[in-house]
Parts: structure tokens; sequence; C-alpha cells
């Protein structure tokens, strides 16, 4: 069968028709006629090169064996490639979105029913407790007060300030000096 050019529909048609009857000579004319417009087709709709390869190869693959079910009358051979092609990007979107749906339900299942390490969380919080602690020692005695009151005390700045009977500016200031150092010396970074 001659070259089919892509500016004659009426050609791959023809070409189409004749694949529907069992000429396999005639699809190397009709894939070469509207595999770039497949292709074209599918990756507007997928916006990736590979998934669209994909799409475009059982596109393609679907006209040669469905080539019977083709309707000149209804549609050109053009139109029913993008439609299929357009159907069938829309259907690995689709497919995509639910695997990845699945795999971070997947995801969320494991880490939510992962066992915990016990022994390495108490031994992570008692170093970090004695960190606090070792840091805390190193506040003057009214700062390592008012942070004491304030924070393991669950007071407010004007309960600490009564308790210790100092005035509620000195008291923020005592907090926000201790803070301050208590960070330093914790290594903490401010974000």
């Amino acid at each position: 069968m001659p070259r089919v050019r892509t500016s004659d529909p009426d050609a791959v048609d023809v070409a189409i028709a004749a694949c529907a009857a069992g000429d396999r000579d005639a699809f190397g004319p009709v894939y070469d006629a509207l595999s770039p417009t497949v292709f074209g087709a599918a990756l507007a709709v997928l916006k990736d090169r590979d998934h669209a390869a994909e799409v475009m190869q059982e596109v393609m693959v679907e006209m040669w064996q469905q080539a019977a079910r083709f309707d000149a009358s209804r549609a050109s051979a053009r139109t029913w490639a993008v439609t299929m092609t357009r159907r069938r990007a829309i259907d690995r979107v689709r497919s995509e979105q639910s695997r990845r749906n699945r795999d971070q339900r997947d995801l969320d299942l494991t880490a939510a029913t992962a066992e915990r390490d016990v022994v390495a969380d108490e031994v992570e919080t008692s170093l970090e407790q004695s960190a606090v602690r070792d840091c805390l020692d190193t506040l003057t005695e009214t700062q390592r007060e008012s942070v004491v009151r304030a924070y393991y005390g669950d007071r407010s700045y004007r309960e600490v300030a009564d308790e210790l009977g100092a005035a509620l500016p000195t008291v923020k200031s005592r907090i926000r000096d201790g803070l301050t150092r208590l960070r330093d010396c914790l290594g903490v970074n401010r974000g």
C-alpha cells in the first residue's frame, strides 16, 4: 500500500478499512499517519511523555484490533483515533490517581500501626529530660524559679509574679531571658 498522507483523511479511512479486511500491510500507513496525532492528544491530557507514548501504543493496537468497528460515515479516522486516545488518557489519569491514593492509604496505615521502639523512646526522653535539667542549672536562681513555675507549674505570668512578690514586667523579663538561655544551651535553632 502506498504511503498515506496525513493531509488526505480519505486515504487513512481507506487504509483502516483495509486493516479491517485483514490487510496487515495497510496498518503501517495508518500508524504513520495517525500516531503523531494520537501522541499529541495523549500528551495534552497526561503531560508526561512516557505515559503519552504508552497510551499511543495502546491506542494504535486497539485501532488495529478494532478496525472493523470503524465507521467512516460517523467520523474520520483522525477523530476516531483522538476519541480513543482521550478516553484512554483520562483512564490513565484516573488509574494513576487511584494508585497514588491507594499507596498513600497504605503508607498512612503502615505508619499508624508500626510498632514503636519503646526502649528507644524512653532512652530519648530520658536524655532530653537530662539535657533540660542540666540547662536549667545554667540559669540564675530567679530565672529558673520563674521558668519552672510558669512552664512546669502551668501558671500565668501574673500568677508567677504574685507568688514571687515581683512586678509583672520583671517576671516577664526573667522568663524571656531564661528561655533564651535554655534555647541556646539546648542548641535549639530559631525557625
